[in-house]
């Protein structure tokens, strides 16, 4: 997944999206760069970020979303509201990406209910503005774990067939470096409640504290380590900036999962 930021404070590429023309050109870079589908978002959701209206978010997302209908491969419209998801499926999305994980605005699953589309779940805790506040885990995987149980309760109850949705442990979202690592490195907690699975660690600060003050757009290998781990965790799908990299990454991840459980060995005993 592709991640296209039409926000003019984006932390990993500085808002170039905002111009739409510049916009097509990098959605069709990570579409030729072997992108299977392209998460768009408006609103900011990094520490401290002001919320936007609805209003807003829908008039960043237009001219965008037009020039988008060249592409050949799905789109997801991130957002928390609504309206805006309304809009976005209108214009050609197919997915919806809640990070709220349906706490701010519940009526969204009402939206995605009837429209039938696919719907991620992310793990969150409070807004952006206040979020490390509620970073108070006991058990990192088994706390994400219960409170997207309770999200994918509020999901069914609005409606949303259980097998439409998708789960993301939220990486940096209420979270500390080290709780970041442990949601990381405890994926089987959420593969368990036998939903598919999105990880997004691209380009995110909880990186540094393994790499040190290295800036967003320098952080792709250290990137591509977490986007291993998720894969060989379980995830299904690796929400990444550097497509063309991450594919390569992804995909050699994949192969090694899927010569797991034993198999790799029988195979190396066997050679000469």
């Amino acid at each position: 997944m592709g991640v296209l930021n039409v926000t003019p404070d984006s932390f990993s590429d500085g808002g170039r999206a905002l111009d739409p023309d510049h916009a097509l050109d990098l959605a069709l870079a990570m579409e030729a760069g072997g992108a299977d589908l392209i998460d768009i978002g408006a609103e900011s959701s990094r520490p401290g970020a002001a919320p936007l209206s609805g209003r807003d978010e829908r008039r960043r997302l237009l001219p965008v979303m037009r020039k988008l209908h060249r592409l050949r491969i799905p789109l997801s419209i991130d957002t928390t509201k609504a309206e805006v998801a309304r809009f976005g499926l209108d214009e050609g999305a197919v997915i919806v990406n809640d990070v709220s994980g349906l706490q701010y605005e519940p009526a969204l699953g009402d939206l995605v209910a009837v429209r039938g589309a696919p719907l991620v779940l992310m793990h969150m805790r409070g807004r952006p503005a206040d979020m490390y506040a509620h970073a108070q885990y006991g058990d990192v995987p088994t706390d994400v774990a219960r409170d997207l149980t309770r999200a994918i309760e509020r999901a069914v109850s609005r409606g949303v067939a259980w097998d439409r949705l998708i789960l993301d442990p939220g990486l940096g979202f209420a979270k500390r470096a080290g709780d970041s690592a442990a949601a990381l490195a405890g994926l089987s907690a959420l593969a368990a409640l036998g939903r598919p699975l999105l990880v997004g660690p691209s380009r995110k600060s909880f990186l540094t504290a393994a790499i040190g003050d290295v800036a967003a757009p320098d952080r792709d290998w250290a990137t591509a380590a977490a986007v291993t781990a998720a894969v060989l965790g379980g995830s299904h799908i690796v929400r990444v900036h550097a497509v063309p990299q991450m594919v390569q990454v992804a995909r050699v991840a994949d192969m090694i999962r899927g010569h797991g459980n034993g198999t790799s060995q029988g195979r190396a005993a066997a050679a000469p």
